[in-house]
């Protein structure tokens, strides 16, 4: 009785063998009764056995799975004429065959060259080595498409890869002569790319003249193109522990074609083809990676500048003038923020302060927290005690002018005299606390927030200060911090520390502010900037 006999096409090239041991082992390892190469063989991936003159066939826990018919066994049954594929790419594709057939070669299929499939391997292995090194995507996508060429002889290579919305995207084409084709000269089947995207699966079509395919592909038929080669992009993913087997991330496809029926056919072709694809996905990743790796660090460094200048535009934190002292801290929640201080004209008899708090965090916020300081310094210069709520007015009408969307400003604008007269205009900022023998007052007269209304109009309160007087203005980073269990820490606690750590020392109620708020939060991250200015005063 004379065994059935598999048809083998895989990365060794096309035979035809006889099923001639029970079980008939199948894979990678060389002691298998069928060795085979490629990608996705296991090394114990398949067996065939036969009871009562029936034949199964068997998937051995393959990583890459055993399909019959395009379909995924563990274990079935097999008849004459099925079709049987190792691995979803890059493995070996087999026909079972009854007892009688004799050897058997298809037009188009290439029984093995040694000397061609020695030249393909050599010239594989040297361009797996130059994308090892590549660093750029754009040099590594060039690559690739020169590899491919080289390799299979085609006439004209291309790489689709996928959108962060997982849409195929043309990238990058070239030709067998080393130049590039462009998106809208390069006319082919965008059908065949579109399906192996979605599949994964390899596509070959050797003649598109053939009447099973012509229909689909007229226009590109048109051009006189007759073979094509399509090959997924999967990017295997590196698991750390076992875990049920799940589908490689597909990033792209490689796509060659040829005028030449059948050109690009041969089983080492194809193997060299599904190898460098594989390692190809690897080597585009990791050059995305590197350039998003270079592009945060570039980032990174530009918030550091910006981080840098931020502080520079504030002034030293310490004040000191015969009648009050100042002392402020402005913590940005990111590398920048959007709270700034200001203290305008310590050297002349009236001393201005300002805090305010932009909307929104980050860059745009920074970029406007500076445009304020600069707009009130040049508004305050030489400002009278009875000038804040004019001052606040011309800011408001200025910003309401550029129409700066969605970004309005709330903050706070003072003088204090060397007697001890305070003239304040709050647009729309925290109340703040003036703290003295007499209580606690909240400086709440002014009006809106800057930016949004062009006709705001604004208050001014004046209060006459008393030696030991002080002043706590905050933003609201302070009394809206948030702690781990999403408590804020308000102004009660707020309240609390000031009482605790008096008002003699201005530098000191700052950072005893600053400190219980860092211990009420606790490492909790926070939304907001953390902004803190106290002025006391000590008297003529």
């Amino acid at each position: 009785m004379r065994e059935p006999r598999l048809r083998v096409h895989d990365a060794i090239g096309t035979r035809t063998v006889a099923v001639d041991q029970n079980p008939f082992r199948i894979g990678r390892r060389e002691t298998n009764n069928l060795c085979l190469g490629g990608l996705e063989v296991s090394r114990e991936h398949a067996e065939i056995t036969r009871e009562d003159g029936r034949y199964r066939l068997r998937d051995c826990e393959s990583r890459y799975g055993t399909f019959v018919g395009g379909e995924r066994i563990t274990d079935c049954e097999i008849r004459p004429g099925d079709e049987i594929r190792l691995g979803r790419q890059g493995g070996a594709e087999l026909v079972f065959l009854e007892a009688d057939t004799n050897e058997i070669t298809h037009p188009g299929e290439a029984t093995p060259n040694p000397r061609e499939g020695l030249r393909q391997m050599t010239e594989l292995l040297e361009r797996l080595r130059a994308l090892a090194a590549g660093r750029v995507l754009q040099d590594v996508l060039t690559l690739v498409l020169d590899a491919a060429l080289e390799i299979s002889r085609a006439e004209r290579a291309f790489i689709m890869l996928a959108s962060p919305e997982g849409k195929l995207e043309f990238r990058l084409a070239r030709g067998s002569a080393g130049q590039t084709l462009t998106d809208q000269t390069l006319e082919t089947s965008r059908l065949i790319p579109l399906q192996v995207f979605q599949t994964g699966e390899t596509q070959v079509v050797r003649d598109l003249s053939d009447p099973g395919v012509a229909g689909d592909h007229a226009a590109t038929r048109a051009l006189g193109i007759r073979h094509i080669v399509c090959v997924a992009l999967h990017l295997v993913q590196i698991r750390e522990a076992a875990h049920p087997r799940e589908e490689d991330r597909r990033i792209g496809v490689l796509y060659l074609d040829s005028h030449s029926r059948g050109k690009l056919v041969s089983a080492t072709t194809q193997s060299a083809l599904e190898t460098l694809a594989a390692e190809a996905s690897l080597a585009i990743e990791n050059a995305r990676l590197y350039r998003d790796r270079l592009e945060k660090a570039r980032m990174e460094h530009e918030m550091r500048v910006a981080a840098e200048i931020q502080r520079a535009l504030l002034p030293q934190p310490v004040v000191r003038l015969a009648y009050l002292e100042a002392a402020a801290a402005s913590i940005p929640c990111r590398a920048i923020g959007g709270d700034f201080y200001d203290y305008l004209g310590p050297s002349s008899p009236v001393f201005g302060f300002s805090v305010g708090d932009v909307a929104g965090k980050g860059p745009p916020a920074a970029l406007m927290s500076a445009m304020m300081q600069g707009m009130l310094a040049f508004a305050s210069r030489g400002a009278r005690v009875d000038q804040p709520s004019s001052i606040v007015t011309n800011i408001n009408h200025a910003l309401c002018q550029r129409i700066v969307e969605m970004r309005f400003v709330t903050f706070l604008f003072g003088v204090v005299t060397t007697d001890g007269q305070l003239t304040y205009c709050n647009a729309g900022h925290n109340p703040p606390f003036l703290i003295g023998a007499s209580g606690v007052r909240r400086l709440d007269i002014g009006g809106p927030v800057v930016g949004v209304l062009t006709g705001a109009t604004y208050d001014q309160g004046a209060i006459r200060l008393e030696a030991g007087d002080a002043i706590v203005v905050f933003s609201d980073g302070v009394s809206e911090a948030m702690n781990a269990a999403d408590e804020e820490f308000g102004e009660a606690r707020l309240l609390e520390t000031i009482r605790r750590t008096g008002t003699g020392d201005a530098q000191a109620l700052v950072d005893a502010i600053v400190e219980a708020v860092r211990r009420f939060a606790a490492g909790a991250v926070q939304s907001d900037d953390i902004t803190v200015m106290v002025i006391r005063y000590t008297g003529a």
